[in-house]
């Protein structure tokens, strides 16, 4: 495919998520298949996802170069323009076939006669260098007041390390592989990695690459997932060998994986409300080599799961505002609304409830987000804590972030790894 028909593809995925509301992931998941050569794929995520980081800068970009800046109707034009300068500022591509691709990519859309202003752009782009913008530009106003409130010390550290590309975290699968085994598996096909000293299964690749680049995938000796989510398991020290355990959010599956992997006698149920989502779940524990039961089942009605005599432990990866994985999905600032934070809060609380009465006395219920927001964290665990005379927060150490002294909390990019709230909390016997 030529590089000006991968632009296109770019400026339309980019278009239908700025401008039109659509997922990310769903237009990612749409485009990318239909892209034979993994470089055009990586080439399109890419774009896609710096061009989505700095929106808000190449916005006031836009808005001090041009006297009339495309508007909402030519949202094609504007995306095709975000993804030319996101070659040139942020992905650093060669001038000439970035510049060149991106204009020839306007002809292509039928915008022939807007060509030469794509090009007068992109050139001016390569002459001086863009305006500054707001370290939280690309932030709705309503959620950078509230990141501001709760983190008043790190805020500006949080809205910059959103915009960068965040590392690549693999979990290798104990059970399949020893990790220094699967290092070395790395470095014999040339891969660049960092063995982490406070994660046992844990690799850091500060590169990002297909999974389909890394040895062993297929077999199951690897999987992706980020390094604060695979902190959650080391909260689980000290479950009983066949622990009874429930996954109540579980898709897209990893922290049960991790669970399995670790702890390889437990009894292990993962659920969620979505077939399709069970559906991939299954998919990949089959990949690798896990016995856990699945079922579709809503987490907030006990009466749909089957949880006679009760559980051991209890995982709420509780849905939320995903406000510590914003330089992963950085959709989240465009879609994410005030409203839908109160309904996340309603949601949780109903989980923990409902999570509670399936819980066996002396039980364990791992409570964890990938938010930053003391609503969603630690005020639903005060007040939880409060309604609950037989349940006691555990003291956490200092792996798991700072004491928010109702769990506690990891920042986006601390130790490389993203935002992420864990508490744990014992049910009295």
């Amino acid at each position: 495919m030529s590089g000006a028909n991968t632009r296109v593809i770019a400026a339309h995925v980019l278009d239908a998520v700025l401008h039109r509301g659509r997922s990310l992931k769903a237009e990612l998941g749409s485009a990318l298949p239909k892209l034979p050569d993994p470089r055009d794929r990586a080439l399109v995520e890419a774009a896609v996802m710096a061009a989505l980081r700095e929106h808000g800068r190449y916005a006031d970009t836009l808005a001090q170069w041009m006297s009339r800046p495309p508007g909402a109707r030519d949202g094609l034009l504007r995306s095709l323009i975000y993804i030319g300068l996101a070659q040139l500022d942020a992905m650093k591509l060669p001038a000439h076939a970035a510049v060149d691709a991106t204009v020839e990519a306007a002809r292509l859309s039928g915008r022939a006669h807007q060509a030469g202003l794509v090009n007068a752009l992109l050139r001016r782009a390569l002459r001086e260098p863009l305006p500054p913008a707001r370290v939280d530009a690309a932030w709705p106003e309503w959620l950078a007041n509230r990141i501001r409130a709760a983190w008043p010390d790190d805020a500006d550290k949080i809205f910059a390390t959103s915009s960068e590309p965040p590392p690549m975290w693999l979990r290798v699968n104990r059970q399949r592989i020893p990790r220094a085994l699967y290092a070395e598996r790395l470095a014999e096909v040339g891969i660049d990695h960092h063995l982490s000293d406070v994660l046992e299964d844990a690799i850091r690749l500060d590169t990002p690459i297909p999974v389909t680049a890394l040895p062993g995938f297929e077999e199951g000796q690897v999987s992706v997932q980020d390094g604060s989510a695979q902190r959650l398991v080391d909260a689980l020290e000290g479950l009983p060998a066949d622990a009874k355990v429930l996954d109540a959010c579980a898709a897209p599956g990893g922290k049960a994986a991790h669970i399995a992997e670790r702890h390889p006698d437990t009894r292990q149920l993962a659920i969620d409300v979505d077939e399709r989502r069970v559906r991939r779940m299954q998919e990949g524990f089959a990949r690798l080599g896990l016995d856990i039961a699945t079922g579709v089942a809503d987490a907030t009605s006990p009466k749909s799961i089957p949880a006679e005599g009760g559980f051991d432990a209890i995982v709420i990866d509780a849905p939320c505002s995903a406000t510590g994985i914003v330089r992963r999905q950085p959709d989240i600032l465009l879609h994410r609304r005030a409203d839908d934070v109160d309904a996340l809060i309603g949601l949780q609380i109903r989980l923990l409830e409902a999570s509670w009465s399936m819980l066996k006395p002396g039980g364990t219920l791992l409570y964890a987000t990938c938010s930053i927001l003391p609503e969603e964290n630690t005020r639903n665990v005060a007040d939880f804590i409060a309604r609950h005379a037989d349940a006691r927060l555990q003291p956490l150490d200092a792996r798991f972030g700072r004491d928010t002294g109702h769990g506690h909390q990891r920042l986006p990019g601390e130790d490389g790894t993203d935002g992420f709230f864990y508490a744990r909390i014992d049910k009295q016997a």
